[in-house]
């Protein structure tokens, strides 16, 4: 076989030609989708018909491609005939087949990728016959590793992981066909097979999308690594051809995304009100309870201008009695994979066609009996089955069907005809996101004249966020006169053996070799990363994390370079408050060992912690003469702790020893995450006796019962990055480089050693141990006696804030000084609330506040010294060219 790529470009038959919503791929007034952007941008689809007939163009908030390129066929962000949208996929499989021959085909596996590709995977392999299916994921299961995972380079949205039930599903040498709605760089297809073909090589790869849009460069990059790994690589795709972008295309988008956006606001505010956001009428039941219904909702909006703000249309009153239940009892056989998640095989394809009439015929009984259009709107990856059901329902009902899904995309929305996304809803996310929370879209679905809508989700997006009163289906009812919702149960495959894991787990980092700590004061239970570039700028993180894109741990922020001014006030506070920090190291560590263990096992939260377990390490040796190990390992929101570090742990201590160890509490965030995380490693490893109770030497927000202090002051190691913790960076979690058996990483800034103080902080710390010991052990010994029972009125007064000052996301509130500092060295602050008459402990914050421009907001009874606001609703269009914050 020769190696190589060989493309093949056809036209895609009975379903290729006019591909709007009405049959054609013009807009309501003959308008190309794309010609909005075009115009604007100078943007050009170069190709022809064929491909202006299956692609508009629209703008979004993306720091990487300003441009969307909106398949009119894939049946996400446009309402299609399902059978179009299947139509499309079944014939490249076809094509695929043909290409492959039988021999070959019945070898094959299809791998479709999230979320946009999941149902055109899947059907690209109904078309090839009887090739398994399985779909990447950004949702991870407890107990399934993953089989892989890679980095989508352009998207919102990066990690991509692989959890198939059976293992063996891409053990095989057969073609692997990859699924993608389209090509634009082709960073995507190869970052898959680098992974995968490193873990199980093949001679063969087929790539499949509705468009290839590679340039000639890109084309040829992937000829060549094709040739590099010595396989043959086959492109199939329904049409191809190239977007020109004139020069600057990036910075215009982004301007032209932040004008129509603050127009839109602007809008708002003089009284065109968003209100799609707004809650029904009457209650919302959570589950089993009043249907959500309403008279014909009117567009409002100005042409060309985002419409009702971007999020929707505006809702009339609710009218007509409610029915007593919504939800349509699909009667989903049992066992049946939802998808492609884990895998869906011939066998699961042969029970699906079996049920399909039935459950197709329980949501045609369920329809409005004048119900003359009616969509069917599927879950971000959740799309083949909701596609399936509404291909049936189209063939049986005597009602015009559509389809589409809803997305975490951010898109800008415009009403106009020249435009792809003339409508959009925005509501939170349902089903608990390993991300975080984060809001999603439903796209041309309000205004589109649908007289019923069926939401099709899984059960594990079946929540009361979904049931709210700003959720999906409150935002469909302002646009419909009927939602109904069917539930697909998310399929959980049963718990396998554990593949057997190595024999060992690597032996801690130390220093000098990782970190500049001496090697006996920490042991990091880390992968080293250092010879990985993970930085990027501040602004592009920002907003890909509050985008809900990327994970904060999925990266690095540049780290900061201290100026002199601003080195000279971390010396300063530094003398100032060693004693201060020297006696609630004192305390926090007496309180330990009366209490915890005789001989804990200090295992600090890297990276704030690690200089106070080291700190307390040195405090047993000055007090007691114990010289207790100390290791660092990693915690990330969201995520939980390093289940690895657990187990290296557990096979050399007693669990029971180990104390987790921060330098302080904001709102008690990683105090749950710890606790959610040891409960979940309880139950997947059946190892027990971590105790989630954390050790801080500062507890301004009452979120724990061991602390040194509960004041709100400056701590010096909060000032700087990795200079003052060991030139160690944050910790990292991402799939691509952290597999099922490595620690979590991290990097090791050797480069920054001419500026480094992290052992300047500790022995300035621990040289005032002497002049405090007497004091320190008796405050310990007072507050043993005490009730230090945690109020959590940080967590109380976060919330507070957060809704009084319009950001409505604890996740962007960060309080107390050191937390404060944090988000002006590493994220986009908006503004700083400080407690009236705060001293001296502020100093370095004015400074960066001034350095960014940050204002700084004087607060009467604020329970924190200060609290650090980050930029909601960020994108980079919220600052100047030199970086600095403005007022919304």
């Amino acid at each position: 076989m020769n190696e190589g790529v060989h493309h093949e470009v056809r036209d895609a038959g009975r379903h290729g030609a006019r591909t709007g919503t009405d049959g054609t791929a013009d807009g309501t007034d003959g308008v190309w989708s794309g010609s909005w952007v075009a115009e604007r941008l100078g943007v050009e689809l170069v190709g022809g018909d064929r491909l202006t007939g299956l692609l508009g163009l629209a703008l979004r908030r993306n720091p990487k491609r300003a441009h969307l390129l909106v398949s009119n066929v894939l049946g996400k962000h446009v309402p299609q005939s399902p059978s179009v949208v299947y139509g499309h996929g079944v014939e490249l499989g076809r094509r695929v087949r043909e290409l492959l021959g039988p021999d070959e085909a019945r070898r094959a596996v299809v791998l479709g990728y999230a979320e946009t590709a999941t149902g055109l995977g899947h059907s690209v392999a109904d078309g090839l016959g009887l090739a398994p299916y399985l779909h990447s994921t950004r949702r991870p299961v407890a107990g399934l590793a993953p089989a892989g995972g890679f980095e989508e380079s352009h998207s919102h949205a990066t990690s991509h992981l692989l959890l198939p039930e059976d293992p063996a599903l891409l053990a095989g040498d057969g073609p692997l066909v990859l699924v993608d709605d389209e090509f634009s760089t082709g960073n995507t297809v190869l970052n898959t097979v680098r992974d995968l073909h490193q873990r199980y090589p093949r001679r063969r790869y087929v790539v499949v999308a509705l468009v290839d849009m590679r340039s000639a460069a890109d084309a040829g990059r992937l000829e060549e690594f094709a040739r590099e790994i010595g396989a043959r690589v086959d492109l199939v795709a329904a049409a191809s051809g190239t977007v020109r972008l004139p020069e600057g295309v990036l910075e215009k988008g982004r301007e032209l995304v932040a004008r129509y956006e603050a127009e839109s606001a602007g809008s708002e505010s003089a009284g065109a009100g968003r209100t799609s956001a707004a809650a029904p009428s009457w209650p919302v039941a959570p589950r089993g309870g009043a249907a959500y219904r309403h008279g014909p909702a009117p567009l409002e909006g100005v042409a060309g201008m985002p419409l009702s703000g971007a999020r929707g249309t505006a809702r009339t009153t609710p009218t007509g009695p409610r029915p007593d239940d919504y939800r349509i009892d699909l009667r989903w056989p049992a066992g049946l994979p939802d998808g492609g998640r884990h895998g869906f095989t011939p066998s699961h394809r042969e029970r699906l066609e079996a049920a399909l009439p039935g459950m197709a015929a329980r949501i045609a009984q369920a329809l409005p009996a004048n119900a003359r259009r009616v969509h069917i709107l599927g879950f971000e990856e959740l799309m083949y089955a909701p596609l399936r059901l509404a291909c049936e329902l189209e063939r049986i009902a005597d009602a015009e069907v559509r389809y589409s899904t809803t997305t975490r995309s951010p898109v800008l929305a415009v009403d106009d005809p020249g435009y792809a996304i003339r409508t959009r809803l925005v509501f939170p996310a349902h089903d608990d996101p390993a991300d975080g929370p984060g809001e999603r879209y439903a796209y041309n679905v309000a205004g589109a004249g649908f007289d019923a809508v069926v939401a099709v989700v899984d059960s594990v997006a079946d929540t009361p966020r979904l049931h709210a009163p700003d959720g999906l289906l409150a935002q469909l009812a302002a646009h419909t006169p009927q939602v109904l919702l069917a539930v697909v149960p998310s399929y959980a495959p049963e718990p396998s053996p554990a593949p057997e894991r190595p024999s060992m787990l690597p032996e801690p980092l130390r220093g000098p070799a990782f970190s500049s700590y001496a090697p006996e004061e920490v042991g990091w239970l880390l992968q080293d990363l250092s010879d990985v570039t993970l930085e990027a700028p501040t602004e592009e993180r920002e907003e890909a994390i509050q985008s809900g894109g990327a994970h904060y741990a999925e990266s690095l922020p540049v780290e900061y370079q201290p100026s002199e001014q601003y080195q000279e006030l971390f010396h300063t506070a530094l003398e100032e408050s060693a004693a201060r920090i020297a006696q609630a190291t004192g305390v926090v560590t007496e309180t330990v060992l009366t209490e915890r263990s005789p001989r804990p096992v200090l295992v600090s939260l890297a990276r704030a912690g690690t200089p106070v377990g080291i700190l307390m390490r040195r405090w047993a040796q000055h007090r007691h003469g114990l010289d207790l190990p100390h290791y660092a390992v990693s915690i990330v929101r969201g995520r939980g702790i390093d289940a690895n570090a657990l187990r290296w742990l557990a096979r050399h201590h007693d669990p029971r020893d180990v104390v987790f160890v921060d330098g302080w509490t904001g709102k008690g965030a990683i105090t749950r995450e710890l606790a959610q995380a040891l409960e979940e490693f309880e139950k997947s490893d059946g190892i027990t006796g971590f105790n989630p109770e954390i050790a801080v030497l500062a507890d301004p927000g009452s979120c724990v019962r061991t602390y040194g202090t509960r004041e709100d002051f400056l701590i010096p190691s909060a000032c700087l990055n990795s200079t003052v913790s060991g030139l160690i960076s944050r910790t990292v979690l991402r799939a691509d480089l952290v597999g099922p058996h490595d620690f979590h990483g991290a990097k090791f800034y050797r480069e920054l050693a001419g500026t480094d103080v992290s052992v300047t902080f500790l022995d300035a710390v621990s040289a005032r141990f002497p002049e405090i010991t007497e004091a320190a052990c008796a405050q310990a010994k007072e507050l043993l006696a005490a009730d230090r029972s945690p109020t959590w009125e940080g967590w109380a007064a976060v919330e507070r804030i957060s809704e009084e000052y319009g950001i409505h996301d604890v996740n962007l509130v960060k309080p107390g000084v050191g937390e404060t500092t944090r988000v002006m060295l590493r994220r986009v602050p908006w503004k700083v609330l400080a407690r009236a008459g705060a001293g001296s402990d502020l100093d370095h914050v004015r400074l960066l506040a001034e350095q960014r421009g940050v204002p700084v907001e004087e607060v009467d009874g604020l329970p924190y010294t200060c609290v650090g606001l980050i930029h909601p609703r960020y994108t980079r269009g919220a600052t100047g060219a030199d970086g600095k914050a403005v007022t919304l």
